[in-house]
């Protein structure tokens, strides 16, 4: 009887054990104040698939972005400094018309509220445009506009990892694409100071940069191997269309099914 008490007390203590081990990742996703908590709250049920917080934010910021670079590439077309300049407004203007037509049928198959105003601080922006002139207008607009645009792209590659929302995993691939070309067309007009966005980043950092040492003066680097497949293989892909730094900015217009556009 001690025998089988004993095993039944052992049996129990290692049941209780499991127990405790398994219950935190069994419940972790319910338990108040972990991640899976957070965006579980702030998280609604589409046809299209879970949409969260970060999903609508991100909705929000690719309208608020065209509601302030709208005007801007339209100010410079209009003052016209340089032909640099004409053409960075060009981009704005044509990309950021084709990306609001897309997040405005998104926003409304989604239930999302869309401001119809700058917001503030883009407000700011436009008002410090405005007041300048010359070589000074020129570098404002460069490099307002190409902060702004460093700000938003790494948040849309997040959401783009992490959304289970169809309609919001396109709109990123699409805000991605417009916001690369803005990129690459504001830096084309050798204005942008990547000093200033260097050591604005740097400020930013608390934790030590990573990576591989500094280089030795005067000392070659080994030469690096060919990176390429092996074996029988066939491939049918090209690389990317356009000449190095330009942006392929092809797509089909958008599907209004619900008659949002008008």
């Amino acid at each position: 009887m001690r025998r089988i008490n004993g095993t039944v007390l052992v049996f129990a203590a290692l049941v209780a054990t499991v127990g405790a081990l398994a219950f935190p990742v069994w419940s972790y996703a319910d338990r108040s104040g972990t991640g899976q908590a957070n965006v579980a709250a702030a998280t609604v049920n589409t046809q299209w698939g879970p949409l969260t917080a970060q999903d609508r934010d991100l909705i929000v910021r690719v309208r608020l972005a065209g509601l302030w670079e709208l005007p801007a590439g339209q100010q410079a077309l209009e003052r016209a400094p340089s032909q640099a300049i004409k053409d960075v407004a060009d981009h704005l203007i044509v990309g950021h018309t084709d990306l609001d037509k897309r997040v405005r049928i998104v926003a409304a198959q989604l239930g999302v509220a869309l401001p119809n105003q700058p917001n503030e601080l883009q407000t700011g922006w436009l008002k410090e445009m405005t007041a300048a002139s010359g070589t000074d207008y020129e570098y404002k607009f460069v490099n307002l506009l190409r902060a702004a645009h460093g700000t938003i792209f790494p948040a849309i590659g997040t959401v783009r990892n992490t959304t289970r929302n169809t309609l919001v995993r396109q709109l990123a691939s699409d805000a991605n694409q417009t916001v690369l070309d803005h990129i690459t067309m504001l830096e084309k007009t050798g204005l942008v100071d990547f000093d200033a966005i260097a050591n604005t980043a740097a400020n930013a950092t608390t934790a030590s940069p990573t990576g591989p040492p500094p280089p030795v003066p005067g000392q070659l680097a080994p030469s690096a191997p060919v990176a390429e497949a092996t074996g029988d293989v066939s491939t049918t892909s090209q690389p990317s269309p356009g000449e190095p730094g330009a942006v392929n900015t092809g797509r089909p217009e958008p599907v209004d099914s619900d008659g949002v556009l008008g």
